[in-house]
């Protein structure tokens, strides 16, 4: 099962609009270079470091609560970074993942917030509840672009890149 990155957004402030990128570099212990929680801010910054690096939403996903909801619901205003489409990324929890070159680890999944809801004016925390995308940290960074293959990778090929295993392995959080 592969997929791939149809789009990448960040922003620097908290609250602050995202802006869509075509390329950019996600960074090993920190996320997406530029972004609110790579530099160290963020309404979730006081979260554990793994849990905020980065997430993910499914293009479909945030299609289908446009359409529920009866809002122009775009990606960029789920406040997500990386729009995927054609992998399931709720199946990326608990396991290694790829993005292009770099190497991720999905740590939750990420349901929607009533911050969210406040910054779009739109209802969206229980037409987003199982389709709010997952969290990942990045345990080994990349230029990322968009196109880029997203594929899970197997425990083995992440030892081999590097990645902590048996005990120092990370431990994902169910949400």
């Amino acid at each position: 099962m592969t997929g791939s990155l149809t789009e990448i957004w960040l922003t620097g402030d908290t609250a602050a609009p995202m802006r869509r990128v075509t390329s950019a570099r996600l960074l090993a212990g920190r996320g997406l270079e530029g972004d609110r929680y790579a530099l160290g801010g963020g309404t979730w910054a006081d979260y554990p470091a793994l849990e905020k690096q980065l997430t993910l939403i499914d293009r479909d996903d945030v299609a289908a609560v446009a359409r529920e909801t009866g809002t122009d619901l775009g990606p960029g205003d789920t406040r997500r970074n990386l729009v995927t489409t054609g992998i399931e990324l709720p199946g990326l929890v608990g396991g290694w993942f790829a993005v292009g070159e770099a190497l991720l680890f999905g740590m939750k999944r990420c349901p929607p917030c009533t911050h969210l809801e406040r910054l779009t004016g739109a209802r969206l925390v229980k037409a987003m509840a199982y389709r709010g995308g997952v969290n990942a940290a990045v345990f080994v960074g990349s230029e990322i672009r968009d196109g880029d293959v997203v594929r899970p990778v197997t425990d083995a090929e992440a030892a081999e890149r590097g990645a902590p295993t048996g005990p120092d392995r990370p431990v994902p959080r169910a949400v």
